[in-house]
């Protein structure tokens, strides 16, 4: 509920917004089915892969681990929201290097930074993000989930927003408290530029680009977004097939 809430609220400030007008008749058609296809697939169709598919093979593979591992609250949040996290990072990173970025590429077409583009990607681009089989793994393992599932709610919603054109003013005390630690929307489109810029890999938190030396930060927005490239609408859906 956390993020269908966060996608309706910031669609609602989006599309408000009468100092980022947000022009509904500027995205073609193909990027409405993209964008569309893309919500579908990693925000409805993923999720209940995750608690079926995956979770069964977890079920078949390690029949004598369900629900074993018994750990407190915080820290199964903090290995949804930290370590999960990292791994992330890394994983993001792979689609950047030569060997996988013809697929990712297709998620770097935004030209806006808008909550509908979030999950533009490839349709096969799902199954190779760490979240489908770690966070499965983990909600298999947890005798009590909860706040481990509290940690993948977060997460999602934070990724909504951080591809969203809400930024923080940065004499706000929200941008204050939220930029030593979060990757902001302003830290993101960077990583969406035209210019493109090799870093601001991390999900929510920004220490990971900063440990390895990845982290771009500019207070001025990037003069354009996305990259360009002469795929068709089904194949920027089907790659790599």
């Amino acid at each position: 509920m956390l993020v269908f809430f966060t996608f309706v609220i910031l669609l609602a400030l989006t599309v408000t917004d009468s100092k980022k007008p947000f022009l509904l008749w500027k995205k073609s058609g193909e990027d409405w089915l993209l964008d569309g296809i893309g919500l579908f697939f990693q925000g409805i169709l993923i999720p209940l892969l995750q608690i079926t598919v995956v979770f069964q093979i977890y079920q078949f593979l390690l029949p004598n681990i369900h629900a074993s591992l018994n750990i407190h609250p915080i820290v199964a949040f903090l290995l949804s929201f930290v370590f999960v996290d990292y791994l992330y990072y890394w994983n993001h990173r792979l689609f950047h290097t030569k060997t996988m970025w013809f697929i990712h590429q297709v998620h770097h077409t935004v030209t806006e930074m808008d909550v509908l583009g979030t999950s533009r990607n490839t349709l096969w681009t799902s199954f190779l993000i760490v979240y489908l089989w770690i966070h499965s793994l983990f909600l298999y393992l947890l005798e009590e989930p909860n706040c481990y599932i509290l940690g993948i709610s977060l997460s999602s919603a934070l990724d909504l927003w951080r591809h969203s054109n809400l930024n923080p003013k940065l004499d706000s005390w929200i941008y204050a408290c939220l930029s030593p630690w979060l990757i902001l929307p302003q830290d993101h489109a960077w990583h969406h530029s035209t210019d493109y810029i090799q870093g601001n890999y991390g999900a929510n938190l920004k220490l990971w680009d900063k440990l390895h030396g990845t982290y771009y930060k500019s207070k001025n927005p990037p003069d354009s977004l996305g990259v360009s490239n002469s795929l068709s609408a089904i194949k920027k859906l089907i790659l790599p097939f």
